[in-house]
């Protein structure tokens, strides 16, 4: 499993890479794996307030579909429309081509929440 030290993680399989106020999302090498093959994504509008620990995103395999969670609270700001025209980008590159949205977050005390890329190995 594909675990990049320098992201933050979530218990719910999300990654995020913390920029400024901005913090990148998508899903995680283990998750894509769990998934499987990815058909179908809907993302979050641009603009939308997002609440962390609450459904932002959803992503679908041939077998069921997966509620993608905020890891941190904000408002969305770009989504990769690339996901929504070629879902698969996500079980190929999870952690670049294949992230799914970017958010301006409002509270950075909720960044001390996310798991370091240790605990979060530890945890699958």
């Amino acid at each position: 499993m594909n675990i990049p030290q320098d992201l933050k993680y979530t218990k719910t399989h999300e990654w995020v890479k913390i920029d400024g106020n901005k913090a990148k999302v998508g899903i995680t090498d283990f998750a894509q794996y769990e998934i499987t093959d990815v058909v179908h994504v809907e993302l979050p509008e641009i603009g939308k307030q997002v609440k962390k620990a609450q459904p932002a995103a959803v992503v679908e395999s041939v077998k069921s579909a997966f509620d993608i969670y905020s890891p941190l609270s904000g408002k969305i700001l770009e989504v990769n429309d690339s996901v929504l025209r070629s879902p698969e980008v996500i079980n190929q590159s999870p952690y670049e081509n294949g992230y799914l949205f970017i958010i301006e977050f409002t509270d950075e005390k909720e960044i001390a929440d996310l798991l370091e890329a240790d605990s979060y190995k530890n945890l699958i």
